[in-house]
């Protein structure tokens, strides 16, 4: 690779990081030129991507001893690079018209730290390069959540959210210290499936683990709830092709290691397929827009999921790529109506795209490309996954096609309630809130995706499906069939044709499944009764222990050795001075003794001198 196509990849992560980093640390002072210079610094980074997609550029620089950081943008990382950021680019367009709490360089330099991180992630090939762009992401999306700081409530979604994927995270490092004790020395991602023995399992379930919450597939999907306390612009870049997208990007790409586990495909595959059926529900049941969104996200990023775990390589990128336009529109539709209106309950949105029809009619692409009418570009992706399940296992196939029917009653909702007609009274009360966004970036950030949404579509074609399936490794997989296609396209429409026509009307299930749909299925309530109660109470215990126990012991010791050291003082001290003393009085007496013979006369001398040699003679006579 030469050394300009490997300095395409350095740059495409390094220019976001060192703008944002510029923009996070230069503070108010930089506020009147962040979004000028944000946008931008996405531009560059969004040529930069193409360019580096273009080349299939990879490089790698030493790291640590024997684990090198390399980065491609050749494979599944290419389309996905230019994804986030194009991604990012519209998402920065739309934030530069509003004030987002009024810190617009740290925002805006958050923003362009993360979608840096999250390109790391994607184009990262081996797990040292991996973890250092999942930490990252991580910690710029807590920032993120929670940059209105000053609010208490989105402090604690922004601390909920980064404690569960945190959680999750943990995996990751498993797998890494597994893939070293299992030979994989260089740690290179297409090399994990070689993982010696039974550590090839631990592998795969850390993998697995840290992807599905990052994704936020059940069990972990609650976090995603809490994340809708960030701004708008936070929620469509996280939600779109970036955080929530990432761990499905991981398993679709590190589908071989979850089929040489034996047991990986399935799990994934199903664990993706209940999500997207569940969450569906739960988006079915919100009265808030962003809720439904939210939830929508955990659906729709479920038929990711179930294209990683059946091998649908090609199905699962067009999957992810066609929902990073329709969500982030959605998204951004549904700020845009947050800073105008004031409100983002579905009541509170009624008539609200026939106030704004341009936004409405960019709301409706959106609306109808996550319901999967065709010939939009979702509903031709979720037919390539389906293709993909119903050659695995039939019942992987049909709740994938019940979840999406469930996508389309939850989507063609929302456009029900946004475009109903209103009493005047009602319109006339809406309260603006926030300054109105300025038109000529929220058409372009608007625009681009909504002309994504049909036209990605394209990609699912024979000719362009082959050659995705070609870029991002896929080969060209199943396909499904004419009779595949006019049944989901069938369910879609008589699907959406029903929640019309039901409308705003109340279910006829129990109100306590509601709820808890509602609740998002109590998913945070049991996390806190299964996991955060225990931990506090053991730590209260450990704690109790801590200061009951062991700080009496300590204490105790001392107290002891004080005691010794005052008795060592008075009894044994006094013991060895005398003892001492006895010894120097028994040598003064000693040499006093040998100093008499010391008289300095010669004859006595010899006369000492005679009886010792006599005394010698006796001795040597009696000992023989």
């Amino acid at each position: 690779m030469s050394g300009q196509a490997g300095a395409l990849v350095w740059a495409l992560a390094g220019v976001p990081a060192a703008t944002g980093g510029v923009l996070a640390l230069a503070g108010r002072r930089a506020d009147r030129v962040a979004p000028g210079t944000a946008v931008a610094a996405a531009l560059g980074t969004l040529a930069l991507a193409v360019a580096a997609a273009r080349e299939a550029a990879t490089v790698s620089a030493p790291f640590l001893e024997g684990l090198p950081l390399s980065l491609s943008a050749a494979g599944m990382s290419g389309p996905l690079a230019v994804t986030v950021a194009g991604a990012t680019v519209t998402v920065l367009l739309f934030a530069a018209a509003g004030r987002e709490g009024g810190a617009r360089a740290r925002f805006h330099g958050l923003m362009l730290l993360f979608a840096a991180a999250m390109l790391v992630t994607v184009t990262a090939t081996t797990l040292t390069a991996l973890l250092l762009g999942w930490e990252v992401m991580g910690a710029a999306s807590w920032a993120l959540i929670g940059h209105r700081w000053r609010e208490p409530a989105r402090t604690e979604a922004a601390q909920v959210a980064f404690v569960t994927t945190r959680a999750a995270d943990l995996g990751l490092y498993v797998a890494a210290g597994a893939a070293l004790a299992g030979g994989v020395g260089s740690l290179r991602l297409d090399r994990l499936p070689e993982a010696a023995g039974p550590w090839l399992h631990v592998v795969t379930a850390g993998v697995v683990t840290a992807a599905l919450g990052k994704s936020a597939q059940l069990p972990f999907a609650f976090w995603l709830s809490r994340a809708m306390q960030g701004p708008s612009a936070v929620s469509a870049l996280l939600h779109s092709a970036t955080m929530v997208a990432a761990g499905a990007y991981l398993l679709l790409r590190l589908s071989p290691l979850t089929a040489a586990s034996g047991w990986g495909g399935a799990a994934v595959a199903w664990a993706g397929a209940v999500t997207a059926l569940a969450l569906g529900l739960v988006a079915l049941a919100q009265r808030d827009l962003k809720q439904l969104l939210a939830a929508s996200t955990c659906a729709q990023t479920g038929f990711m999921v179930l294209a990683a775990g059946v091998a649908a390589t090609t199905g699962g990128t067009l999957q992810l790529t066609a929902h990073a336009a329709a969500k982030s529109l959605a998204f951004l539709v549904s700020g845009w109506w947050l800073a105008r209106l004031g409100t983002k309950s579905l009541t509170g949105l009624r008539g609200a795209a026939r106030r704004h029809r341009a936004v409405g009619a960019a709301f409706t692409v959106a609306a109808l490309g996550l319901a999967g009418v065709p010939p939009l570009s979702l509903w031709a992706a979720k037919d390539l996954v389906l293709a993909g399940a119903l050659a695995h296992d039939p019942w992987l196939y049909a709740v994938g096609l019940a979840a999406a029917v469930v996508s389309a009653c939850y989507s063609i909702k929302a456009l029900w309630y946004v475009w109903q007609p209103v009493e005047r009274e009602a319109a006339g009360s809406a309260v603006r809130r926030a300054a109105s966004p300025r038109r000529v970036p929220v058409a372009v950030s608007l625009a681009v995706p909504a002309a994504a949404v049909p036209g990605l579509a394209v990609l699912a074609l024979p000719g362009p499906r082959a050659a995705l399936g070609r870029a991002v490794g896929g080969g060209s997989g199943p396909a499904p069939g004419a009779g595949e296609l006019l049944l989901s396209a069938g369910l879609a429409v008589v699907a959406g044709c029903a929640a019309w026509v039901l409308g705003g009307r109340r279910t006829v299930l129990p109100p306590a499944v509601v709820a808890a749909a509602r609740d998002w299925l109590r998913l945070e309530r049991a996390a806190r009764v299964c996991l955060v109660r225990p931990v506090r109470r053991l730590a209260a215990a450990l704690a109790a222990f801590d200061d009951r126990v062991l700080d009496r012991c300590v204490h105790a010791l001392a107290a002891g050795a004080v005691r010794c050291a005052a008795f060592t003082d008075r009894r044994v001290e006094a013991a060895v001075d005398a003892a001492v003393e006895e010894v120097g009085a028994a040598g003064r007496r000693l040499g006093r003794l040998a100093r008499r013979p010391q008289s300095g006369l010669l004859h006595q001398y010899l006369a000492q001198a005679v009886a010792a040699f006599t005394v010698l003679a006796l001795v040597l006579v009696l000992v023989r």
